[in-house]
């Protein structure tokens, strides 16, 4: 009580500073929402990236359609315009923004789960480097928050390394997802753009694939440890023709964001997915995680669970224009046998037991 009467009394002097002086040596009972305004926060940021990258390219594309049957059509022109100019900037290193990739709101998106980045050996600026991540999840988290923010440190753990995460291309045609994607340092995933990247952006450059892309999501669930990578070798072929190390990064937690219904191969429903992601370029999951309002209810906000990414150790990769499938195939192996003795190495300290294995699809 006289804590109180002592803030109350630094109010009435009126001075700024003594409020301020006041207010802080108040103890921490008399802020009782204070915890709770932050897990709010948290949510709100979370949730905001998950709407804008399932919504908010069709609506933005709806609303410049509906714009030119306004008044304001010459804002729609304008803008249409612009995008047809700028509509190879996608491939050619994109447009990142330092200002977004350190906004405030990424590190209450990190704090949600939580996030972390953990660097297992040094980077060369020197060298041009492909980050095979793993597993894919619903929505990938983690490979966004570590890379398409500088929410866990990036840039400062890896200094003179310049991530750039690779994604469906088709986002990169839809209007105003296309530039807040690229502000973040995120790129499309096709041949054109990660060519620019690993050849004419000179070095310290680090492109982020995520392997198992569509057809790994559909078999993602909590406790699932498994990845599709047996019959994925274009990437390794990526490498040796660009002379870009491979770096494995995997992410415990990644596939605990969300519960989903696994349908059985061979059923109607399994083929309809493999149909429409085909036709889609992305694989329509059958998901859910908790309420906004209601931890024990469904929707779409993930499940507030801890995701670790293990950045592993880069494998040397020599500069060969046509490489053979031989050689194809033996440095697939050895980016096999890192991750697999990256998985081992670190398993048990993130939740796992000695027994559990990683399967490779």
């Amino acid at each position: 009580m006289k804590t109180i009467l002592a803030a109350y009394s630094g109010v009435l002097k009126g001075t700024g500073s003594s409020i301020l002086s006041a207010l802080q040596d108040l103890p921490s009972a008399i802020w009782p929402c204070q915890s709770k305004m932050e897990k709010h926060l948290q949510v709100i940021s979370v949730l905001q990236w998950v709407v804008s990258f399932l919504a908010l390219g069709a609506a933005c594309t709806v609303l410049l359609v509906y714009t030119f049957c306004t008044d304001c059509w010459l804002i729609a022109a304008i803008y249409t315009a612009w995008l047809i100019v700028d509509w190879n900037t996608p491939k050619q290193g994109g447009r990142r923004s330092s200002w977004v990739r350190g906004w405030t709101v990424w590190t209450y998106f990190r704090d949600y789960f939580p996030i972390r980045l953990i660097k297992t050996h040094d980077l060369l600026p020197s060298r041009n480097y492909i980050f095979g991540y793993h597993p894919h999840g619903i929505f990938c988290f983690g490979a966004f928050c570590n890379f398409g923010t500088e929410a866990t440190g990036f840039s400062k753990k890896f200094p003179g390394i310049k991530p750039s995460l690779a994604t469906l291309a088709g986002n990169f045609r839809l209007p105003v997802l296309r530039d807040y994607l690229m502000s973040g340092g995120i790129c499309p995933v096709n041949k054109n753009s990660i060519d620019y990247l690993l050849s004419r952006n000179g070095t310290g450059n680090a492109v982020v694939i995520v392997v198992g892309g569509a057809a790994e999501s559909l078999h993602c669930a909590p406790g699932m440890n498994s990845v599709t990578l047996k019959n994925r070798k274009g990437f390794v072929r990526l490498a040796l023709q660009k002379g870009s190390d491979l770096v494995p990064v995997y992410s415990f937690g990644e596939n605990d964001a969300y519960k989903q219904v696994i349908f059985e191969e061979g059923t109607y429903w399994r083929a309809l997915q493999k149909r429409l992601q085909k036709i889609l370029g992305f694989a329509p999951c059958l998901f859910h995680g908790c309420g906004l309002f209601f931890g024990d209810s469904w929707g779409i906000v993930p499940y507030g669970k801890p995701i670790t990414t293990i950045v592993g150790e880069p494998i040397t990769v020599p500069k060969i224009e046509d490489p053979t499938e031989e050689m194809v195939d033996l440095y697939h192996s050895m980016y096999v046998k890192s991750l697999q003795c990256l998985f081992d190495k670190y398993k048990t300290r993130f939740g796992l037991k000695e027994s559990d294995v990683l399967y490779i699809q």
